[in-house]
């Protein structure tokens, strides 16, 4: 039973009772032992969270293995359907009756290679450019963006702490995970309220690391998102970071905001926790490693342009060579096809031992090589090893639609390694072959995105 010490403290008690007989078998007294249970309780609760926890941590991995495992595919397939929709659109005449067909083919590609950028990231496995970053700074800068998004019947209220610690992150996520938490507080107040996003440098003892578990102890920088909204019961809570998982209706969210948020979170190396009762609101808390070293000014990367028009021209080519390798047939007529029509000569190979063919069969110059990163018998960095001894002048540009922990292993994303991540636009092809050819931004990411991106892939 449960009872309150005198010092106020929780205590959980046993009382056992043995009665003492005389020699007739008659009951003369009661001898009582009282056994405190409260380390015992503690320690029962402990395991019990820590065995739901680590359900839970397995249910998500689980998940995240089976988004890692189809991205490769699925992305060289929008690769092919958004590489031809948008070669289609170039060629039909404006007004003429297929270039609605073709705009919605390119848009549902678009769209489905949100969803897979977002399982990839609920999975850890999302390309990321991690940088040293402020989160001051990315609040700041999302400030009038979030105004716009809330409306007029909900109040923001920034609580940025001064002299903040800086984070090893992608900035790009990190802006999109303070936008999908304020938006889901947003969608937590039908009504209206009071959104609340507070920072601060915060050190964890070993105590409040064991509390939230999966996190070490140490200096971490607090983002937290708070809302006065409906709030959730303990049930939603146990499926809201799953991918799908969403209490909305129909057709009015995918679910996949929060699994990608959470994703981030742990992809960055830090943790995510929700404190919420129905009613009461909400309060989101991020956790991300502080880390002692100045950040760098703040860069305003150039802008994506997820809308922009296929039909925009494409960065013209002056009559250089590329020697073009991908295993994936479909998907190497569409880049071969976007490289001629940008002005370039193509040269092409389904490997890299006929990449290597290819090479000693051409005696002029081939300026750049545009090869896959995994590819069978010799993987994309491998082969521009070997091509680098022959023609030492070689620049290269990998591209990928593997995770990140296959690029990794693969040795790309470092400093000064150009780098797509499929599915790309014809622009965004263009626009950073012409960059490696002319010596600029060499270790510019192009991330997931399917519109050009800028900034240096580090790992």
């Amino acid at each position: 039973y449960r009872s309150i010490a005198a010092d106020g403290r929780e205590v959980w008690l046993r009382d056992i009772v043995h009665v003492v007989r005389d020699a007739d078998g008659r009951p003369t007294t009661l001898r009582g032992l009282t056994v405190d249970l409260t380390e015992l309780r503690r320690s029962e609760r402990a395991l019990h969270q820590s065995e739901e926890q680590l359900r839970q941590a397995q249910k998500m991995d689980a998940v995240g293995k089976l988004a890692g495992g189809i991205a490769h595919d699925f992305n060289n397939l929008l690769m092919v359907i958004r590489g031809d929709s948008d070669l289609m659109l170039r060629r039909l005449a404006p007004g003429h009756s297929l270039r609605r067909n073709a705009e919605g083919i390119r848009d549902a590609a678009d769209q489905a290679a949100t969803l897979t950028r977002q399982l990839l990231a609920f999975s850890r496995k999302q390309v990321m450019a991690p940088r040293l970053v402020d989160l001051n700074r990315i609040v700041a800068s999302v400030h009038a963006m979030l105004q716009r998004l809330l409306g007029e019947t909900i109040n923001l209220v920034t609580m940025t702490a001064p002299d903040l610690g800086g984070v090893k992150a992608d900035p790009g996520q990190m802006e999109q995970m303070i936008l999908n938490l304020c938006v889901n507080a947003r969608d937590a107040m039908p009504d209206g309220g009071r959104l609340t996003v507070r920072t601060a440098n915060v050190d964890l003892d070993e105590a409040a690391a064991a509390r939230l578990s999966d996190i070490r102890p140490g200096p971490y920088v607090l983002l937290e998102v708070g809302d006065t909204g409906v709030g959730m019961d303990a049930e939603t809570r146990s499926h809201l970071f799953e991918p799908f998982f969403t209490t909305k209706e129909q057709g009015k969210g995918t679910g996949l905001g929060l699994s990608t948020v959470y994703g981030t979170a742990k992809q960055s190396g830090g943790h995510i926790s929700v404190e919420s009762e129905p009613g009461r609101g909400s309060t989101f808390t991020v956790y991300l490693p502080r880390v002692a070293a100045p950040v760098a000014p703040a860069e305003r990367p150039a802008p994506e342009r997820p809308g922009a028009s296929p039909e925009a021209l494409l960065t013209p080519g002056r009559g250089e060579t590329i020697l073009l390798v991908e295993d994936a047939q479909r998907v190497r007529a569409v880049v071969r096809e976007i490289l001629e029509m940008s002005g370039y000569a193509v040269l092409e190979a389904r490997q890299g031992a006929e990449a290597l063919e290819v090479s000693n069969r051409h005696a002029a110059t081939i300026h750049l090589l545009v090869t896959d990163v995994v590819m069978p018998q010799m993987s994309g960095r491998e082969l521009a090893q070997r091509l680098a001894t022959l023609r030492p002048e070689l620049k290269v540009l990998y591209m990928s639609g593997y995770t990140d922990d296959a690029i990794v292993r693969h040795g790309v994303l470092a400093s000064g390694i150009a780098f797509l991540s499929k599915p790309f636009t014809p622009n965004a092809l263009a626009l950073k072959v012409r960059e490696v050819l002319d010596g600029v931004g060499e270790g510019a990411a192009a991330g997931p995105s399917v519109a050009p991106g800028r900034g240096r892939a580090r790992r």
